[in-house]
């Protein structure tokens, strides 16, 4: 077994450590772009508004042509009286090129985040010879890393830049949480996670994770956009205000019904990877050990909320907490049951 790389570890630590204060401003600046909403809100209505009065001049200039002119039309407010015209259709765009100095500031940030986060998880494994998640710190960094990508990928096709405060939110908690809540020092593996399933079975079940919790961010505001239009259609105020740069609550359950799908077969996949894993290691696919109990438990809440969804009409507030309830269940799995219950998959790492 080859010697631990001390110095490396130390670079990793270092790094991890600067790549959770660049998160941290990213959320501040994120934070503070959603308190300045009203502003980018007045601009995007200015730039609509422009657009819609330009637009019979142009039909006209095309009926003189012998042509018609087809150009974006009036923005119909379909969320009910007193919030203005819609700044965000159902597919996630804006209805507008408004810039967000702010938010574009934020996103550099995390993609720099992302890039130190990414060197200080590869050092860590460098330096022991081995994948970096082998205790409850390592997973808290990498889940952190994998959180942050995949948000960052998203980006690329879609503006949902109205996650950004709460993704990295939950971002620096994980790394917080790592930090305070698990500190483990760089060793090697345990004789039980020397194996090549490690590769596998824990890589998918972190990608997963990090895709729920993307959607689970997604149902939060979908619940508080829900509760808006349900003020608004009452006459009621339209408040609050950011939620004006958040798609509605219908775009938001769609959106976070596809990503879970994807999180579900990954998930899935988890629990007969684990399962094989389980034969070799103990000589049987499943022992009722508590962690396994609660991966399936976790299995059973999304293969609900999918099924009820899809078949039985479960949408609106009930999908939205159906997705949160498995999101709960999957932040227990991997915190309380690794660290207070007694079992095979004991590996938390942390020092008595």
């Amino acid at each position: 077994m080859q010697p631990i790389n001390l110095q490396l570890a130390s670079y990793s630590d270092l790094f991890m450590l600067i790549a959770a204060l660049v998160y941290a401003a990213a959320f501040i600046l994120f934070a503070l772009d959603m308190a300045n909403s009203s502003k980018t809100i007045r601009a995007l209505e200015a730039e609509l508004a422009a657009d819609t009065a330009l637009e019979p001049q142009a039909q006209l200039v095309g009926a003189g042509a012998g042509t018609t002119s087809h150009g974006p039309g009036p923005v119909v407010d379909t969320a009910g009286a007193g919030s203005g015209p819609e700044l965000v259709d159902e597919d996630m765009d804006y209805l507008g090129t408004t810039r967000r100095p702010v938010a574009n500031v934020a996103v550099a940030l995390m993609v720099i985040g992302v890039a130190l986060h990414a060197f200080a998880v590869i050092a860590r494994g460098l330096a022991a010879h081995r994948v970096p998640w082998g205790n409850m710190y390592e997973f808290c960094t990498t889940g952190a890393l994998l959180v942050a990508a995949v948000y960052l990928l998203f980006l690329i096709r879609k503006d949902i830049r109205f996650l950004g405060t709460f993704v990295a939110g939950l971002v620096v908690i994980m790394m917080c949480a790592a930090t305070i809540g698990f500190p483990t020092p760089l060793a090697h593996l345990q004789p039980a996670l020397q194996s090549p399933w490690i590769v596998i079975h824990v890589s998918i079940a972190v990608l997963a994770s990090a895709l729920f919790t993307l959607t689970f961010s997604m149902s939060v505001l979908q619940l508080l956009q829900h509760r808006r239009e349900a003020r608004i259609r009452t006459g009621g105020p339209a408040r609050p205000a950011f939620l004006r740069l958040v798609p509605s609550a219908l775009s938001l359950e769609n959106w976070s019904y596809r990503i879970n799908a994807v999180g579900f077969v990954m998930w899935t996949f988890t629990l007969i990877a684990g399962a094989i894993w389980a034969e070799q290691a103990w000589g049987r696919y499943w022992g009722w050990d508590t962690k396994e109990v609660w991966t399936f438990v976790i299995w059973v809440i999304y293969a609900g909320y999918l099924h009820a969804r899809a078949t039985r009409g479960w949408t609106g507030e009930r999908a939205a907490w159906l997705s949160i309830i498995g999101f709960a269940a999957l932040v227990f799995n991997f915190t309380i049951v690794n660290t207070y219950f007694p079992g095979l998959h004991s590996y938390a790492g942390i020092p008595e």
